[in-house]
C-alpha cells in the first residue's frame, strides 16, 4: 500500500505543481484575483487546475478501493496511468485545448479501471 500512497502523493503534488502555475500565469498575463476570467491562454491553466480538482475526486477513493480490495501491485499501473494522462492533459490543453485528447482519454481510462476493478473486489469481498 505504500507505493499507492505514493501514488497518490505524487498526483496531489502535480496538482499543486498546476496550482502554482496558475498563480504565475496570473501574474504574467494580468488577470488580477480574484477574476477567473481575463486571458485566454491563462484561462487555460486555470482550466487544467480545476479539471484535475475534479478528476482527483474519483482518483483518490478508486485507487485506494482497488488496492484494497483487488490488488495494490496492480493499481499501479492505472495509477501511473493516471499520472502521466494528467500531464499529457496539462501541456496539451495549455498550447491548444483541441489537443487535449489523448491526455484526458489516458486519464478517464485509467479511471474507470480504478473503479471497476475496486467494485469487482468489493462485490467479491461481499459474496
Amino acid at each position: 500500500m505504500e507505493k499507492v500512497a505514493l501514488l497518490v502523493l505524487l498526483a496531489l503534488l502535480q496538482y499543486v505543481y498546476f496550482t502554482i502555475l496558475v498563480g504565475a500565469k496570473r501574474g504574467k498575463y494580468g488577470v488580477k484575483a480574484p477574476a477567473v476570467t481575463g486571458n485566454e491562454v491563462w484561462e487555460r491553466f486555470f482550466r487544467v487546475q480545476q479539471n484535475t480538482l475534479e478528476q482527483l475526486i474519483v482518483f483518490i477513493p478508486a485507487i485506494y478501493i482497488f488496492a484494497a480490495y483487488l490488488s495494490p501491485k496492480w493499481a499501479l499501473i492505472p495509477g501511473g496511468v493516471y499520472l502521466i494522462g494528467r500531464q499529457l492533459y496539462s501541456m496539451s490543453y495549455a498550447k491548444d485545448p483541441k489537443t487535449r485528447v489523448l491526455g484526458f482519454s489516458l486519464t478517464f481510462l485509467a479511471q474507470v479501471v480504478l473503479l471497476l476493478g475496486g467494485l469487482f473486489g468489493v462485490v467479491k469481498a461481499i459474496f
